[in-house]
């Protein structure tokens, strides 16, 4: 897809059956080809005034020794172009730059979605943070002139019975690192630390269209983190939606601190059967696990290897992390209940999940920390897989979509 980009080629025909040997079965070699033609052909092109032309339509050629096997093929095309769909449209929005993709315009594409999809979606706006006692929020975007916002989307699921799954994403539509200002080189990738929230988005539209058993319940987390006059602090102390206090030593650790209203806030209004939650939070996730796979913790066993076998089903890497009592030693504070940052420069993953832990109580719980297979720069994007392009990847949304799809959700 990639190759015929600008050569005039408007359409291209995949024989199947050159890609079906040995384990490998004619739907899933099909999946696997959908998303090479989707994501591969993928650009973002908004802000481009002339775009070379690409590939606009594939077909996929079965030939005669796969036809008995042409309804189960077309099943999966449309299953996993569907799921593309999703894909594609989230990471146009998590492409888009932050003078655009305001916490409110994340809002309005929620609203969109449940307008175009029937979900019910709730807005909290910064008065009504402030009445719910989410200071998490009001604190990290206290600095901007865009005020934060708490975004709650809502799938039913299907049949009465149906698992509750919470599903909640980091949503800092540009991250300076407010009064702890982050340096200047690669600070305009910082738009692409919306992704967690953007894929949560991508995911609940997922749902909804393939119609998954489980309940979903998507939060978007959703601040800017700018310095100012009235941002927050390092030495202040936040109390967030539960009651908890935090401790704040680093402004650019917010993340976790908008986490912190949009967990407690879905555990204690839905009492979900497990949660998730995606986030571009820790630097220290790329120097262990590299630009490519995502780093997995996890309280529940049956959880994280749900996760983990959807992942391997989609090419989305996951590595699963330990989380002991060592890391959420070093996250109490002596001011408040937790720190948002650490003395040590020491297991910088693993401190941010012990926080976030801490408030999601006894509810099964996977924090996916997504900072390096989140988007790609011109370098990174050489050691990433051939489908992916300049930007945002929405990583995330084919792995939890496909969990939910049965290989770990259950009604």
């Amino acid at each position: 897809m990639k190759s015929l980009k600008g050569k005039a080629a408007r359409s291209v025909a995949v024989r199947l059956a050159t890609f079906v040997s040995g384990g490998v079965d004619a739907a899933k070699a099909a999946r696997a080809l959908a998303d090479g033609v989707v994501l591969g052909g993928y650009e973002f092109l908004r802000y481009k005034s002339a775009p070379e032309g690409g590939v606009e339509r594939a077909t996929l050629h079965l030939g005669d020794a796969l036809g008995r096997q042409a309804a189960a093929v077309r099943k999966a095309v449309a299953n996993q172009t569907a799921l593309l769909e999703c894909v594609v449209w989230a990471r146009n929005i998590a492409n888009l730059p932050a003078d655009t993709a305001t916490p409110e315009r994340l809002a309005e594409e929620a609203r969109a979605l449940g307008k175009e999809l029937g979900l019910k979606v709730t807005v909290f706006d910064e008065a009504k943070l402030a009445e719910m006692g989410c200071g998490g929020l009001l604190a990290v975007g206290g600095g901007s002139a865009h005020p934060p916002r708490m975004i709650i989307l809502e799938y039913p699921g299907r049949g009465r019975k149906a698992r509750t799954v919470a599903v909640v994403g980091k949503g800092i539509t540009f991250d300076s690192g407010g009064i702890s200002i982050k340096p200047a080189p690669r600070m305009a990738e910082m738009k692409f630390d919306k992704s967690g929230a953007v894929a949560t988005l991508g995911i609940v539209r997922a749902a909804a269209t393939l119609k998954v058993a489980p309940r979903v319940i998507g939060v978007l987390c959703c601040a800017e983190n700018l310095p100012s006059g009235s941002a927050y602090r390092p030495g202040d102390v936040v109390r967030t939606y539960n009651g908890k206090t935090i401790e704040v030593l680093n402004t650019d650790a917010e993340g976790r601190v908008v986490l912190s209203d949009g967990l407690g806030y879905v555990v204690k209004q839905y009492s979900p059967d497990e949660v998730i939650d995606l986030a571009t939070l820790t630097g220290a996730e790329v120097i262990a696990l590299g630009d490519d796979t995502g780093g997995l913790v996890s309280t529940d066993n049956r959880l994280a290897q749900g996760l983990l076998a959807a992942s391997a089903e989609t090419g989305e890497p996951l590595w699963r992390m330990p989380l002991t009592d060592f890391h959420r030693e070093l996250v109490k504070s002596e001011v408040g209940d937790v720190r948002n940052s650490i003395e040590i420069p020491v297991a910088g993953m693993l401190t941010a999940a012990a926080f976030l832990e801490t408030f999601v109580g006894a509810t099964p719980w996977a924090h996916l920390d997504i900072a390096g297979p989140a988007y790609t720069n011109p370098l990174t994007r050489r050691y990433q897989p051939p489908y992916q392009n300049y930007g945002a990847t929405a990583f995330g949304v084919r792995l939890v979509t496909r969990y939910l799809e049965g290989i770990g959700g259950r009604s």
